[in-house]
């Protein structure tokens, strides 16, 4: 495809975008107005479904297969990434990694001392989030970056001995399979991918919400294994990819 036919079909496609959202702004009620309909249905539903977090079940309840697109959206971006990422025909991988300078001694005891505080609050977001905000997403990225932690206060040969990769590749895999499957069960028993196949619970407790706490917990596997492979993947170009 030449330069010329790629300008013509982004001109194309921003055109006929760009006329989409005009008439989308358009047609939007005006800032302020009381008439929320979306926000009193959601609502609504969440309650009736035992679901504390609304939020929680806008995401995995009432528009579970968006987020099942977010969720592969992020996969097929780490996929990219490590792709895009391997060392190209004028460069190789380094075997050995040269030595790290020693941090702080102030960051290596506030990083030891926040790493399995992070990673635990990484947890508790992910388990609760269909009771108090948050949930898989906002879990996920807690556990991935929490991990680096041990970058900042140990070193990268700290971190590379904990934070093996090919396990976070595995995880990823295993989240958004695991949030298919809980779709495809939906889809065998009420007739409709994702539809709750559980039983509701009592709002407000752990036991609740049918199917979201399972597909929060498949996401956050997902999004927490993605954000680890991603900064691997990025540290290691930084720290092992050389020219020839």
């Amino acid at each position: 495809m030449t330069r010329r036919v790629r300008l013509i079909v982004f001109a194309a496609a921003a055109a006929a975008v760009g006329v989409l959202l005009v008439v989308t702004v358009v047609g939007m009620p005006p800032f302020g107005n009381a008439f929320h309909p979306y926000r009193d249905v959601a609502v609504a539903a969440a309650i009736a479904h035992q679901t504390a977090n609304v939020v929680s079940g806008v995401n995995y309840d009432l528009r579970a297969f968006d987020t099942l697109g977010e969720e592969t959206i992020l996969l097929g971006s780490v996929v990219g990434a490590a792709v895009l990422l391997r060392p190209g025909r004028e460069e190789r991988e380094r075997t050995e990694v040269p030595e790290d300078e020693p941090p702080l001694q102030a960051v290596r005891l506030v990083g030891y001392l926040l790493l399995p505080v992070t990673l635990v609050l990484g947890l508790d977001v992910v388990a609760h989030g269909h009771l108090t905000p948050g949930g898989g997403f906002q879990g996920g990225v807690v556990l991935g970056t929490g991990l680096h932690l041990l970058y900042l206060a140990g070193g990268f040969r700290a971190l590379e001995r904990l934070r093996a990769v090919p396990p976070f590749e595995v995880g990823e895999a295993v989240g958004t399979a695991a949030f298919v499957a809980v779709g495809i069960a939906g889809l065998a028993v009420t007739g409709s991918f994702l539809a709750n196949v559980l039983p509701l619970g009592t709002f407000g407790s752990m036991p609740s919400s049918g199917i979201v706490p399972l597909l929060n917990v498949a996401v956050g596997m997902e999004v927490a294994s993605g954000v680890i492979l991603l900064l691997a993947h990025f540290l290691d170009q930084a720290l092992r990819v050389e020219r020839r």
